[in-house]
């Protein structure tokens, strides 16, 4: 009697798992729409840049930090905080000074005066790093103290004041801007601080056609607005979906060989990993390659992970992991530069291509 009681429970529960799994899937397929919706509300204000874009959003998908480097007047700024309209979180920016002090990023305890009984008593008032997406902006101006006030902060997704621990918003990201020309007065960041970015982003000149259209878009009356397209809900969703996608072996050990051939002294080591580098990326880089693989593959509505998605982010999650040497210096060789080389000599399994029906019953099937 009790299992014939129990079994309506058991048939409810398989339907509720149905249905959760057929919304991931329909999640899936609307997404590659959402996400080019985001470039059109993007391309309002921001001209060209679809490679930045695209990185940005891999990352923040991945529930993953950036640091964007180029040269000033190519609207960092600008496409951190219309990427933050578009997807309608909370946007603080944080002009990072030499004088900045840890207190005014992370938050103060202040005395307060109860007027009726006169008590006085402690409370903590939070400071602009409460927010869903950060805007460091210009964090190699600030000294060490205060650039590591956002790591408990980048990596526990919490702030601690007085002993007393504070809970981020969520989602967290941390998304920090670099003059790479300026560097008289800076304090770069240690590779302890650079490795719990995801992503180095590189934001490059535009073309002429690009600057022509950027000339005559700000040279003009406009009243151009973001709209917001997604919530913080879908996207916490998103990143729930993201680690979900099958990812086979020989695309992880495609990964793993990327970041364990930049390790100097190894026995995989090439011949220019030992001449050019002096320390290599660890196993956050491989745990980011297959992460940001599987992300990219959601945005070309694919629901596995190939060897062509870990090899189209290699560059902005290796470059600022790999630690070159004075011989690179000596011949002009960039950390971009190995892992060119990189991504030609790790070979590739011929197994390449995973069936697209097959792959979207494997990610249906998935637990959540």
């Amino acid at each position: 009697m009790g299992q014939e009681m129990d079994r309506p429970n058991a048939q409810k529960q398989d339907t509720q798992k149905d249905d959760v799994q057929s919304d991931d899937v329909q999640a899936v397929e609307q997404l590659v729409d959402a996400c080019e919706n985001i470039r059109a509300q993007l391309a309002k204000v921001i001209v060209g840049q679809d490679r930045v874009i695209e990185e940005l959003l891999i990352a923040m998908f991945c529930r993953g930090h950036c640091i964007l480097e180029g040269v000033p007047g190519l609207a960092k700024t600008m496409l951190v905080s219309a990427v933050a309209q578009t997807m309608q979180l909370s946007f603080s920016r944080i002009q990072f000074t030499p004088d900045l002090m840890p207190s005014d990023i992370t938050g103060t305890e202040v005395i307060e005066e109860d007027k009726s009984t006169g008590q006085r008593s402690m409370r903590f008032v939070k400071g602009p790093i409460f927010g869903n997406v950060i805007l460091a902006d210009e964090i190699n101006r600030t000294p060490p103290k205060t650039q590591s006030s956002l790591l408990e902060a980048m990596q526990d997704r919490q702030v601690t004041a007085s002993g007393v621990t504070h809970m981020l918003p969520n989602p967290f990201f941390v998304l920090a801007t670099q003059n790479p020309i300026e560097q008289e007065g800076t304090y770069p960041l240690p590779e302890a601080q650079l490795d719990r970015f995801m992503f180095k982003v590189l934001v490059d000149y535009p073309s002429e056609e690009e600057e022509f259209q950027i000339v005559k878009l700000t040279t003009a009356p406009s009243d151009a607005k973001v709209e917001s397209l997604m919530a913080a809900e879908d996207i916490l969703n998103i990143q729930r979906i993201v680690r979900r996608v099958p990812c086979s072996d020989h695309v992880i050990n495609y990964a793993m060989s990327l970041a364990r051939w930049t390790r100097t002294g190894r026995a995989q080591a090439p011949e220019f990993v030992n001449d050019y580098v002096a320390w290599g990326a660890g196993p956050r880089a491989s745990q980011h390659l297959v992460t940001a693989g599987k992300a990219r593959a959601l945005l070309k509505g694919r629901f596995y992970v190939s060897t062509e998605d870990v090899a189209s982010v290699a560059h902005p999650v290796l470059r600022h992991r790999l630690i070159t040497n004075f011989n690179a210096e000596a011949d002009g060789v960039t950390s971009d530069g190995i892992v060119d080389m990189l991504l030609e000599a790790v070979p590739r399994d011929p197994s390449e291509t995973m069936d697209a029906a097959m792959a979207k019953r494997v990610f249906a099937d998935e637990k959540p």
